[in-house]
């Protein structure tokens, strides 16, 4: 006879989600070939708050129900290992800004900013304002240097 079919929800970060029709005999591979065709190293699944590492373990070991609720994040570059060459570097649609980067010399730049009108305009900077900056730049001088001890 023929396995029965359950219906697994695709629950997408966005709140979207999609309808996957399986077997329990399928593997978690099979719903990633199935479902994200040729995006299947992006793809991360999670159930239960676990991630599905392993493609090949099967739905039904996960003890999945009917109406399941698997949660997708489809990452936007592969997992996989970058390929060699001077073509990884030269592809213009992944060479983005990493915004991340800026964050630090950003703060750095907004503090060092902030110090120049402290000294400059002394009389428009209250004592609260004044320690209020210090603390600040204290706490940001502990974070960075833990942050970057490691």
């Amino acid at each position: 006879p023929a396995e029965p079919t359950m219906v697994l929800r695709l629950k997408f970060l966005n709140d979207t989600e999609r309808l996957a029709r399986v077997r329990p005999g399928d593997t978690v591979g099979d719903l990633k070939r199935a479902y994200f065709p040729g995006q299947e190293q992006q793809v991360r699944l999670i159930y239960q708050g676990q991630l599905l590492r392993d493609d090949t373990q099967s739905l039904a070991a996960l003890h999945l129900a009917h109406n399941s609720v698997l949660h997708c994040h489809i990452s936007p570059h592969s997992s996989a290992p970058a390929p060699a060459g001077p073509r990884a570097s030269a592809d213009p649609a992944h060479a983005a800004l990493d915004v991340g980067s800026l964050v630090l010399p950003l703060f750095v730049l907004m503090l060092a900013v902030l110090w120049y009108f402290q000294l400059q305009y002394r009389h428009v900077f209250t004592a609260t304002a004044t320690t209020f900056l210090a603390g600040l730049t204290l706490l940001f001088s502990f974070v960075a240097f833990t942050m970057y001890r490691r």
